[in-house]
């Protein structure tokens, strides 16, 4: 089961870093979002994910969830998604002023 998520991680990594590195600005977003993707599931799975155990640490209670990755991982979330608004408006911006989606502003569409 590791190894399938070591390897989704690094799909969702090499994708991410592909898009980020192409010439246009969608495929950019995409790419953001899919290193973002990569980044959560990453936090999600270093915690060791237990499933119907209790959050607290409590007297007779040998198991028990870490509620640390989750915090990280909702955190994360909502400052993906802040980034992804920004880094919209700026292209819409920047498609605007510019005439072009392109990411160096140099080719004409």
């Amino acid at each position: 089961m590791e190894a399938l998520v070591a390897i989704i991680i690094g799909v969702l990594t090499a994708c991410g870093v592909y898009l980020t590195l192409r010439g246009r600005t969608f495929p950019v977003v995409l790419g953001l979002t899919f290193l973002s993707y990569a980044v959560n599931l990453f936090l999600l799975v270093m915690g060791r994910l237990t499933i119907g155990q209790p959050p607290i640490i409590s007297e007779g209670i040998e198991n028990y969830a870490d509620p640390l990755p989750q915090a990280l991982v909702l955190t994360a979330i909502v400052i993906s998604f802040a980034m992804t608004a920004f880094v919209i408006v700026l292209a819409l911006k920047a498609h605007l002023e510019m005439g072009n989606d392109h990411v160096d502003g140099k080719h004409k569409s």
